[in-house]
């Protein structure tokens, strides 16, 4: 036993099959003894203490500590709740009902909450072909950067794949198939098996979708986006642009969605088709004017759609064949990276004065 890990001790075989299985949904790894006697030696380091009902009616024979918690099968009884005020532990938790409140405990283990929130950012591209996909893959590398990281995850299951993308198709690693998570989870333990694209600067994990197309599932996207968010991390989502379940929820709970729109009058009325759903479901939109259209144009696009405009973009060279050859450029500089820096710039910006 090292001590840094939680210790469990429990006498019942199926509470503790169910202890040991919600902690490795949540990543983290345990030390186990068999009696207290055996968890003396532990007991005060360990930095979690989790009990079954027949253990805790022995805990008074060792110090009291904080960080202890009590599992139990079904709904804890009178005699439960004594025996928890009796030993001093903390809280009494339910299985199965409070599963997640569990797993929520054992992530707090593995990953404490970071001091300021992680940011959750949405891309959808006004038109198809619009360039939205490249948009958030660039302004995930951007956020990598930065301390604290980011997370790309993949909401378009026609999208074609930002592992394809990103060069990373042939990399081992789960996609969204599977993935299937919920409640609390640790978004480290996650991204350490992701696949990452290396660039100056970090290794950005990428959750995509599956070679079949399949996307997430409503409950582990938002599992996921939670984790990340309380992580510390930027998440940034490539989202489709006609909204249905996971993608729907991405964007509700998104501090940002940027609406990607070329300055073309045919992608301006495709984009105002797009903005009447996203705007269901969200106030918090801007809009990225790409093309080689002069700033002049790029202010009408946004003023004929509504939300602000947070930058623009002109046209990079080469980046269309760098793409199809699979070679994403990750570079810090150029107009891509220029225009995701002044968006995750003004994004900080905005949820900074929105907490205050």
């Amino acid at each position: 036993m090292t001590g840094e890990r939680p210790l469990v001790v429990a006498a019942d075989e199926t509470v503790l099959d169910e202890i040991l299985r919600v902690a490795a949904v949540a990543g983290c790894e345990l030390d186990r003894a068999p009696d207290l006697t055996a968890a003396r030696g532990h007991w005060a380091r360990a930095p979690l203490v989790v009990l079954d009902e027949e253990t805790a009616r022995l805990a008074p024979v060792l110090p009291r500590r904080s960080g202890v918690v009590l599992v139990c099968k079904g709904s804890p009884g009178t005699a439960t709740w004594e025996h928890a005020f009796r030993c001093g532990i903390e809280r009494v938790i339910s299985l199965p009902d409070e599963e997640t409140e569990l797993a929520g405990t054992f992530a707090d283990v593995v990953e404490t909450p970071a001091e300021e929130a992680g940011l959750v950012l949405g891309v959808v591209g006004g038109r198809g072909g619009a360039g939205a996909s490249v948009f958030a893959a660039a302004l995930a590398l951007a956020a990598d950067r930065a301390p604290g990281g980011a997370l790309l995850v993949d909401c378009d299951p026609l999208g074609g794949g930002l592992d394809v993308l990103l060069g990373l198709e042939k990399t081992p690693g789960p996609r969204w198939p599977n993935v299937r998570l919920s409640g609390r989870i640790s978004v480290s333990s996650l991204a350490a098996v992701l696949p990452h694209r290396r660039h100056r600067g970090g290794s950005l994990p990428v959750l995509a979708c599956g070679k079949e197309g399949e996307g997430p599932a409503v409950e582990s996207l938002s599992a996921v986006v939670s984790a990340g968010r309380r992580s510390g991390r930027t998440v940034v989502c490539d989202l489709p642009r006609s909204l249905g379940g996971a993608a729907a929820e991405a964007v509700a709970v998104a501090d940002m969605v940027v609406l990607l729109v070329p300055t073309e009058v045919r992608a301006c009325m495709a984009a105002k088709q797009v903005l009447r759903g996203l705007s269901d479901l969200t106030a918090r939109l801007g809009v990225v004017a790409c093309g080689r259209s002069r700033a002049a144009s790029a202010t009408r696009t946004a003023a004929l759609l509504g939300p602000p405009l947070l930058a623009t973009m002109r046209p990079e060279r080469g980046l269309a064949a760098e793409v199809e050859r699979g070679e994403f450029p990750a570079k810090p500089s150029g107009p891509l990276a220029e225009a995701a820096a002044r968006v995750l710039a003004t994004a900080r910006h905005e949820a900074r004065t929105a907490s205050r």
